[in-house]
């Protein structure tokens, strides 16, 4: 009986704590939750108190499962968008941004941190780890914004900042109120797709990111999904992973047109035809193959943490099938698929004109997919096999044994798999 009257009091103590907070805590809805899981925690207690050593162990295992349900009764998702460059993450990304007002869309926030934690371990000598990377992820899906403010150069002043990474590709951050009128007089100019902004204020954007029942963040900057653990655990939120994929020949053929300068020594490779197995770039690719392999092996596994919280797809088939992939991902996030989503993906994907720079979503997608068969050399993409071999084996990727093949759309690439 003490024991009961002790948790009891317990428990009344963590409900007056959790009124008083009621500014900290990210959300009304996480504070909703909080409470009524206690509140139900204390009508077990003092209701059932006759029969309470009869509950089997079963049934409290129930209990506890329906608790951990009511977390998520709110219907808020989170969704992270997992990949790396040139895997058409941007173009997928906009699946989600075009959702429609309920939907809070970020485009690379952790731009910001790896710039500076580039600098940083580049100075120190040292590496510094990725728990900042999911902190800052963390505090961005709860809608507060100062963990990135940290990283943003220069540093915000009163929370307002022109220096936002590409601001004007989440319709969140260009909508209004967060898209403050320009000052008469000022000639800085913050350009979104549909209108001239103002500098960016990071708490109007934190009280927009309130308001949407979904949020989304597309990044390239995480290189291991184990490292997410916590924030997929973390109890506040309902996070969705979604992690984009796309065959290692196309994503280097894309980085030597998109990263032109970075890119010198691979298109050296392709004149001579000569590249040494040992050097750095190479060992680069390989090391970027393996993560990613790694990340897909972990989320495919399905660990406790992951279930029904993981999902893989290939950049070639949505490409192929762009409707049907793109109901397959609101499906797996819990977001009803809106008629503006819809609307967008049909017209971006079946333009017959692409629009231009390397973070265009305008092109015809089908096309997209096998352009790069054309731009590779067939001794780069030997080496690519070479190096990512196992990674290619993994999403279903065909090697080629000669330039011929290589070129030739009629033979495909590209095994159906079913990851999920």
């Amino acid at each position: 009986m003490k024991t009961k009257y002790a948790i009891v009091f317990i428990c009344i103590v963590a409900l007056v704590i959790i009124e008083k907070e009621n500014n900290i805590i990210s959300s009304n809805t996480t504070q909703n939750g909080s409470l009524m899981v206690l509140k139900m925690l204390l009508s077990k207690l003092t209701g059932t108190a006759g029969n309470n050593s009869s509950h089997s162990e079963g049934q409290e295992e129930e209990d506890l499962v329906d608790l951990h349900s009511y977390n998520y009764s709110s219907g808020h998702k989170h969704i992270l968008l997992l990949a790396t460059t040139r895997t058409g993450s941007s173009f997928v990304g906009e699946f989600f941004n075009q959702h429609g007002e309920n939907m809070f869309y970020l485009f690379e926030p952790l731009w910001h941190v790896e710039r500076m934690l580039t600098a940083a371990e580049e100075a120190n000598n040292r590496f510094v780890g990725p728990t900042i990377y999911r902190d800052v992820l963390q505090g961005l899906f709860l809608c507060d914004f100062s963990p990135l403010e940290k990283f943003i150069f220069p540093q915000p002043k009163d929370h307002v900042t022109p220096s936002l990474f590409r601001r004007e590709s989440s319709i969140s951050l260009c909508e209004e109120p967060v898209c403050t009128p320009v000052i008469k007089g000022v000639f800085e100019r913050y350009h979104c797709k549909t209108r001239q902004c103002g500098p960016l204020n990071l708490t109007l954007a934190s009280e927009s990111c309130l308001s949407k029942q979904h949020h989304a963040i597309k990044t390239v900057r995480v290189r291991q999904l184990e490292t997410l653990k916590p924030l997929v655990e973390d109890p506040r939120l309902d996070v969705r992973v979604i992690q984009l994929v796309r065959d290692p020949r196309a994503i280097l053929a894309s980085r030597m047109v998109a990263f032109s300068s970075k890119y010198q020594t691979w298109k050296a490779w392709a004149q001579d035809g000569q590249v040494p197995e040992d050097d750095e770039e190479v060992m680069r690719l390989k090391g970027n193959c393996d993560h990613i392999r790694m990340s897909a092996e972990v989320g495919l596994s399905r660990p406790p943490w992951l279930r029904n919280r993981y999902m893989l797809v290939r950049y070639e088939d949505i490409a192929r099938y762009p409707m049907q992939k793109a109901e397959e991902m609101y499906k797996f996030t819990g977001i009803p698929f809106s008629p503006q989503a819809r609307e967008w993906i049909l017209k971006n994907t079946q333009t017959t004109q692409e629009a231009s720079g390397i973070y265009s979503t305008q092109k015809n997608s089908s096309e997209q997919a096998e352009k790069w068969r054309f731009s590779i050399p067939f001794t780069l993409a030997q080496v690519v096999q070479r190096v990512c071999g196992p990674t290619m084996e993994l999403f279903g990727y065909r090697l080629v044994n000669d330039e011929k093949t290589l070129i030739n759309k009629s033979i495909s690439l590209l095994e159906e798999r079913l990851f999920n």
